[in-house]
């Protein structure tokens, strides 16, 4: 998978990339909202793990941006903010999931993986599931 890391935490950003290469991904981190935006434009990813707190537009309106331009990348929000009402903002805004921080590495790429299952279709989840058992 094609994986931009949107997370304005250089170590943080580092620790994500880091994980997600070794579950053999390619990665590609970015630090602020407008940089993102710049780079989605240019490259396709299928999956974007987007910070709400960044430097000039947050999180939030970069998905919003997103999400009117037609973009189908699945998005994951990360943020110190986990009150209920930002949860459903970012779901409201087109965010197909939202982990709150601290988090645990390991779960955010349990996420990834089972996002790449269900782009491979639902059969494949209940093979994988089956094999697991």
């Amino acid at each position: 998978m094609r994986i931009l890391i949107v997370e304005d935490e250089v170590a943080v950003a580092r620790k994500i990339a880091s994980a997600l290469t070794e579950a053999g991904h390619d990665p590609k981190a970015i630090h602020d909202g407008e940089a993102a935006l710049a780079e989605v434009r240019k490259t396709p990813f299928d999956l974007i793990v987007l910070n709400v707190r960044l430097p000039g537009i947050d999180g939030f309106q970069v998905l919003h941006r997103l999400r009117t331009q037609h973009l189908t990348s699945r998005v994951l929000l990360l943020t110190a903010r986990n009150a209920v009402d930002d949860r459903v903002t970012g779901l409201q805004l087109g965010a197909d999931d939202y982990l709150p921080k601290p988090f645990a590495m390991r779960e955010l790429v349990a996420r990834q993986r089972a996002w790449a299952a269900l782009s491979r279709g639902p059969r494949n989840v209940v093979a994988r599931r089956r094999s697991h058992t």
